[in-house]
């Protein structure tokens, strides 16, 4: 989920502003001679000069050609966002463009700004956000395709923002169950069968942020789904970060999380199955409509690739890099490409 401010229905204003490489090298024995190694370079420049003739190598990428595109890419200013915009930023250099590095510029306002201005280019965003913040609309849709299409239909008519491609991740609102409760019950917990964990349990503990059971994105959400009420006495109220650490720690039966949370996997949390029930925020790349003009088909076909493998685990996983293990969010985003084969 965004962890930036964002409108949320009936204009509640919320704070969610969720924070190697192998270098293969190849050795020449010096037992060849002279005549075989000049075999060696003649085979490996007619392979380059083939590779050029077919347009150059550099992985799936290489197909889409943005030479002459100067392109500033943004982001947000916490770790999914980071990397997010590290990928774009190594994805579209693989292309040929001339690329701007502007990743890190700050929350939701401070990133959508620089968009509207010119300052930046492209910048990835949630729709949820892009429904509820820059355009102001209460309501959204709990379809994430149906939300994409009605925030990308707006947005290009209202402010000339185009939203290209949707990732298959939803960063949104959710809860992790705790080893214990998780190796007893035998299999990852559903929303009701959580709840009803908790109403046949009463020393189990929920543990949340503040704001969670009073949102009308919150815990509302699930207690309706499932029917049943969350006594005060079973929720416990703690700071985001140390929501994780309980929860693994088996203090805290459940806890309250962001869903591609890189510590999710990274301390053994196990997420609670959601049929659909809290609000979508799936990703697209918004780039200026000028910019998108450029090159529409190079743009279509980088984001949607760069997007398209990047389900609730793998980027989860990613995350973990960077929030667990504290690696480069762009090395993190160059190894993603690399494994992908977008990028050599």
């Amino acid at each position: 989920m965004d962890n930036s401010i964002r409108l949320l229905p009936a204009g509640f204003l919320a704070l969610v502003e969720i924070k190697r490489r192998e270098i293969t090298s190849m050795h020449i024995s010096k037992k060849f001679s002279t005549l075989a190694l000049s075999a060696a370079a003649a085979l490996v420049l007619s392979g380059c000069a083939a590779s050029d003739a077919e347009g150059g190598s550099g992985g799936a990428l290489s197909e889409y050609d943005l030479s002459g595109v100067s392109v500033a890419v943004g982001s947000k200013d916490f770790d999914e966002q980071l990397i997010l915009g590290e990928m774009m930023v190594a994805a579209f250099e693989a292309a040929g463009a001339t690329v701007d590095n502007k990743v890190n510029l700050g929350g939701t306002n401070v990133a959508r700004a620089a968009l509207e201005s010119g300052e930046i280019d492209i910048y990835m965003e949630y729709n949820g956000t892009g429904w509820t913040v820059p355009l102001g609309q209460e309501d959204p849709s709990f379809d994430s395709e149906e939300l994409t299409s009605g925030v990308r239909e707006r947005d290009l008519a209202e402010n000339g923002i185009v939203w290209v491609g949707r990732s298959p991740f939803n960063n949104t609102y959710g809860f992790a169950s705790s080893p214990e409760v998780t190796e007893a019950n035998g299999e990852p917990f559903t929303l009701t069968t959580m709840m009803e964990y908790v109403q046949a349990n009463p020393d189990a503990v929920v543990c949340m942020e503040s704001e969670f059971p009073s949102r009308p994105d919150g815990l509302i959400l699930t207690e309706t789904h499932a029917g049943i009420t969350l006594p005060d006495s079973q929720q416990l109220i703690l700071d985001t970060g140390i929501i994780y650490t309980e929860t693994a720690n088996n203090n805290c039966d459940f806890g309250e999380v962001f869903t591609t949370d890189g510590r999710i996997p990274a301390l053994g949390l196990t997420l609670v199955q959601d049929p659909g029930v809290n609000i979508v925020y799936n990703v697209s790349g918004t780039i200026r409509e000028a910019k998108y003009n450029e090159a529409p088909e190079a743009f279509d076909g980088i984001i949607n690739a760069v997007l398209a493998p990047l389900n609730n685990e793998r980027m989860a996983e990613l995350n973990g890099y960077v929030s667990a293990e504290g690696q480069d969010p762009a090395a993190v985003a160059r190894d993603y490409l690399v494994a992908e084969g977008l990028i050599d």
